[in-house]
């Protein structure tokens, strides 16, 4: 029962909830949230990296690699983007580091230790390092990225402990569609040249 509430209960906005999944868990029936060893801990995880994956793909309408981001706190999105290192010349047009932006604007400060950032593939040293230096309480992301990664894959800027803050992973949400994304905007660009 302890476990429901913390998997579920953590979020005012699925209380109602809160019931028959404690009920459902107990009969060992799958609810909506699914079973408390789902791959997702917490039940908005697949929800958001849904939206940030909406974002990857408008990315990619628009001739950027779809990546897509946001900020959460308290279960409400404070910013969204994605990729736009093409549109707009710039080198550091990251999705992370645009949503982070918008979001320290939106929020009127520069820490964001109450936030999640979800994104669609694991970030890049530049987007670890603003992760770490946003404060941000906890990352969300889809795809691995072996050649780039910097969470996981290469490096581990985020949890390094020589670090002044460290990043709660959470690694692998949808990560299937999120590759899946990534290789068809590629395939794509190499039939088209």
């Amino acid at each position: 029962m302890d476990t429901a509430v913390l998997r579920v209960g953590w979020d005012y906005g699925y209380f109602a909830r809160w019931m028959q999944v404690s009920a459902d868990n107990e009969l060992g029936m799958n609810s909506e949230f699914g079973h408390l060893d789902d791959p997702y801990p917490f039940p908005s995880d697949a929800h958001f990296m849904q939206r940030a994956l909406d974002l990857a793909a408008r990315a990619a309408s628009l001739g950027e690699v779809p990546v897509g981001a946001l900020v959460v706190v308290r279960n409400t999105i404070i910013a969204e983007a994605f990729n736009r290192r093409e549109l707009d010349h710039d080198p550091v047009g990251h999705a992370e580091v645009i949503a982070l932006r918008k979001a320290a604007h939106r929020l009127r400060r520069w820490r964001l230790v109450s936030a999640t950032l979800y994104v669609t593939l694991e970030p890049c040293p530049m987007c670890a390092g603003a992760l770490v230096n946003a404060r941000v309480d906890r990352l969300v992301y889809g795809a691995s990225d072996p050649k780039a990664g910097a969470v996981e894959s290469l490096y581990e800027i985020t949890t390094d402990p020589r670090l002044n803050h460290q990043v709660k992973i959470q690694g692998g949400v949808l990560a299937k569609q999120a590759s899946e994304q990534l290789r068809s905007f590629f395939r794509h660009r190499r039939s088209v040249k």
